[in-house]
């Protein structure tokens, strides 16, 4: 079989997730991290986004509907990542999350980016993160990426607001 890579243009375009209750779903994706209802089918499915495109998260109870999460020890979705375009965007997602004291399950620095997880009602992995510039991506001796995990300065990431607001 022939060598073939994907085009470098390629992009994941949207994700569809098996939810239990589809009202408590559009609650946590658009009441609290603020995606946009695009189009609704009943109770059974709806597409959210973020900036009026078609859709970014697809949620649907077709089979799933009153289910009980997902072993955490079986295969399937590790989390969804959803990526912010700015680091005061990210931000300020967390400061909305610490206001309703919404549970974390993590926050890191990983080089390349910065990122806080969650999880969602269903107990679906949700990670909110932002990429650091290209040229300030972590690189070994080789030149090669060279990400890490290591602990998140959340009150660094806070500050992004108290310089944006000249505190």
């Amino acid at each position: 079989m022939k060598n073939y890579t994907v085009p470098a243009a390629t992009r994941i375009g949207h994700i569809h997730l098996k939810v239990a209750d589809l009202e408590r779903s559009l609650d946590f994706y658009c009441g609290l991290l603020g995606f946009e209802l695009m189009q609704r089918m009943g109770d059974q499915a709806a597409f959210i986004s973020a900036g009026g495109y078609h859709h970014h998260i697809g949620l649907n109870t077709w089979y799933s509907r009153q289910a009980s999460p997902a072993s955490p020890h079986g295969v399937g979705l590790f989390h969804t990542a959803i990526v912010y375009p700015e680091r005061r965007d990210l931000a300020q997602i967390v400061l909305r999350l610490l206001e309703v004291d919404y549970p974390l399950t993590g926050a890191s620095d990983h080089g390349v980016s910065e990122a806080i997880y969650l999880n969602d009602p269903d107990e679906n992995g949700v990670e909110l993160y932002w990429d650091r510039p290209r040229q300030l991506w972590p690189v070994d001796a080789q030149g090669g990426l060279n990400m890490y995990t290591r602990p998140l300065d959340l009150q660094d990431l806070m500050n992004t607001l108290k310089e944006e607001n000249g505190a």
